[in-house]
């Protein structure tokens, strides 16, 4: 039995779009295959406000954040961690060898931009990492603000992990002055898990090409070689690119800033009910747009309620995440989500716990 997904990846996927999955094959090498490719380039350009190439990784995001740093550090990466994922990169960073800091923040405090600024005046970074929308806490950063601190230091690139934010919140890439902006398809694009996507400056291939080689899979300059071919270096995952391809037509027909709007009206009302019934997590003013972690308050037994929300209701919703497990439970409020489905989850949980 399938139990519909509000958990903030993977997310619910709509039959029409697991259909696309079982489109026939194609060979990675013929015509048909680049222009598949650049019908989806144009599309997610569109969607992410940019005229720079989007690069498609046959990898989750993880892949993709380890592409940025392998290949876009030349002297020193300052990796901002206020929760779990960006906690991870910090670890993908050094564990790659490239020379990186942490600068570290309690999982319930927004980084701000005059964190960042004092960070980079020591002149010691050319690069830095920022989870926009951290997904373990339902905490979205001040990317704007933080965006106009990092252009006020032109040698220093900004390093977006966008997972659970891009195609739910707007990102407008080239106004921001973004060098790489990735997320992974499993989230707010409501898709099946496997394909990963970032934008990437001009200026950041560039970089790729003075920096010594780190990765092959996830080098840089490989794939920009073949991406001004329409092609991919290694074989691709075809299904997932007509899913993606069909996904983004249905985001357009829908309209991108009315899909913004849904989501913003989704999380309205799930943060109303969580302050209503128990607290949010993060601190107030960086709630998150697609997700939204709420303070367990009554100390009811998450792991027992989510039990019992699949069993009687054949819905998934999420635990905290880490250290904060028990303490918090996640809901999602991103993708192809209605908000009558949104609706509909509360009321159950308020069944569920005699709210």
């Amino acid at each position: 039995m399938h139990h519909r997904l509000f958990t903030p990846g993977p997310t619910e996927v709509r039959p029409e779009i697991l259909k696309e999955l079982s489109t026939p094959q194609i060979h990675h090498r013929a015509p048909e295959f680049s222009s598949l490719y650049a019908e989806i380039q144009a599309k997610l350009q569109a969607l992410l406000y940019t005229e720079n190439p989007v690069l498609l990784f046959t990898s989750s995001s993880t892949g993709a954040m380890e592409s940025a740093v392998t290949n876009l550090v030349e002297k020193r990466c300052l990796n901002l961690v206020n929760g779990a994922f960006s906690e991870r990169w910090h670890e993908i960073t050094s564990g790659n060898g490239v020379p990186c800091d942490a600068f570290e923040l309690p999982w319930d405090v927004a980084i701000k931009p005059e964190m960042v600024d004092e960070q980079l005046r020591t002149g010691k970074y050319d690069a830095v990492t920022l989870v926009f929308n951290e997904t373990s806490t339902g905490m979205m950063n001040p990317l704007p603000e933080i965006a106009d601190v990092v252009r006020q230091h032109p040698d220093v690139f900004l390093l977006v992990d966008a997972v659970s934010g891009m195609a739910g919140a707007k990102i407008e890439t080239d106004k921001l002055g973004i060098d790489f902006v990735l997320a992974g398809v499993q989230k707010a694009f409501a898709l099946p898990a496997g394909l990963a996507v970032a934008a990437v400056s001009e200026r950041a291939f560039a970089r790729a090409e003075a920096v010594p080689p780190r990765s092959y899979y996830f080098n840089l300059n490989h794939m920009y070689k073949s991406h001004k071919k329409n092609q991919t270096p290694s074989t691709p995952a075809i299904p997932h690119m007509y899913a993606l391809k069909a996904q983004l037509d249905d985001m357009f027909e829908e309209g991108i800033e009315n899909r913004f709007a849904r989501h913003d009206k989704m999380a309205t009302i799930v943060q109303a009910w969580a302050k209503k019934h128990f607290d949010i997590y993060p601190e107030e003013g960086y709630w998150s747009k697609t997700l939204t972690c709420v303070k367990n308050t009554r100390e009811v037994d998450v792991s027992g309620m989510i039990a019992a929300l699949i069993e009687k209701y054949g819905v998934r919703i999420s635990n905290g995440y880490g250290a904060i497990k028990g303490k918090t439970f996640r809901i999602a409020h991103m993708g192809d989500t209605q908000i009558d489905e949104i609706e509909g989850l509360l009321r159950v949980i308020e069944i569920e716990l005699g709210l």
